[in-house]
């Protein structure tokens, strides 16, 4: 048996059995401890798995470049993920009945910064979904782009996560002259498209104590050249209103993206502190990051992480006064960053 190839199409077959047999988390029960991150490559060593499966998550996040792609062809997209369903790591997350929910990222989407104009969209929204095990019946089949979220807990406890999809209907970007993005404000731009807009503001109204809505990639950051919602001013400000009128209590972002893991807060946000945790990448620091300043950031609280590392959210249902403690680990699951808020500070 050495040395025997196995066919690309069984392993996708069987992590998508292990996806849709393993043990789910019971919906009522509480949720305390969650892992997430972005930007894994596939051909790349992934010691990451063995400190997260130390943890024993409940729920796992992938926030997006789950695999580097960066092709429009759907059947090498295919191949890829076949590589990450493979990954022992990986597999044993799923055997251990963690609950796995995703988004995607550009190159995992197809290729470097794509939105809207993406050729085989269609074809990559199928791909990905039947890499994570997404039923065949799943309303989310019939919808345009990968966005969903799920509801976890009891009432007093329940943990609703969002996961948005920022590629499908995101307008193109354009650079400027510096070679940085240009800041769109066309009337007719957007990030989600009409349809999960409404989505969202349904979602917000749903009952929920802690709100963790994953943006692959960063909400509060709008220093930095490259891709993030301040490219267009427009949808940033429309999040946060749509945030702020819903009244919805306890949202914390989670993003990824930037190969460099920080905390950003923007003071009154929303009605009360907005919270972003950035976690990137799991196996892809960019050298560059590492040997160059670090990029502006007025909202960052603390340390900025240019290691290798994932994220954890730790909630404490048992204190009085509910904590939520937001922390970024490195490969080998020390902790470099770590900021708790109290669940009554994120209230309008």
């Amino acid at each position: 048996m050495a040395g025997m190839r196995i066919p690309v199409r069984l392993v996708l077959i069987l992590g998508a059995i292990l996806t849709l047999a393993r043990p789910a988390l019971p919906e009522e029960d509480p949720v305390s401890r969650i892992v997430f991150g972005s930007c894994a490559g596939q051909d790349r060593p992934q010691p990451f798995w063995e400190p997260i499966n130390a943890l024993r998550p409940q729920l796992f996040l992938f926030l997006g470049d789950n695999i580097y792609a960066d092709t429009v062809d759907p059947v090498m997209l295919h191949h890829l993920y076949g590589k990450l369903g493979s990954q022992p790591g990986y597999r044993r997350l799923l055997q251990s009945g963690t609950t796995v929910m995703a988004t995607w990222d550009d190159h995992d989407y197809g290729y470097n910064d794509a939105g809207e104009e993406h050729p085989h969209k269609r074809e990559f929204q199928r791909e990905h979904l039947d890499f994570f095990g997404v039923p065949v019946d799943s309303p989310r089949r019939r919808q345009e782009g990968i966005y969903n979220a799920q509801v976890f807990g009891p009432p007093g406890r329940r943990v609703q996560v969002i996961m948005l999809d920022m590629r499908y209907f995101r307008t193109p970007l354009k650079k400027g002259r510096n070679g940085a993005y240009a800041r769109i404000d066309r009337a007719n731009s957007t990030f989600l498209g009409e349809v999960q807009w409404a989505w969202l503001k349904e979602r917000l109204r749903e009952p929920a104590d802690l709100r963790l809505i994953g943006s692959s990639i960063q909400v509060v950051a709008n220093q930095h050249p490259f891709e993030k919602w301040g490219n267009f001013p427009q949808e940033r400000a429309r999040l946060l209103s749509v945030i702020r009128e819903s009244k919805a209590r306890g949202v914390i972002i989670l993003s990824g993206d930037r190969h460099q893991a920080e905390l950003s807060v923007m003071r009154g946000g929303v009605g009360y502190d907005l919270f972003d945790m950035t976690a990137s990448s799991f196996n892809k620091p960019h050298e560059a990051n590492n040997k160059g300043p670090i990029e502006a950031n007025m909202y960052r609280m603390g340390r900025v992480e240019r290691e290798a590392n994932f994220g954890v959210v730790r909630i404490d249902w048992e204190a009085p006064d509910p904590g939520v403690t937001l922390e970024v680990h490195d490969a080998t699951g020390t902790v470099r960053i770590s900021e708790r808020v109290r669940l009554s500070r994120l209230r309008p």
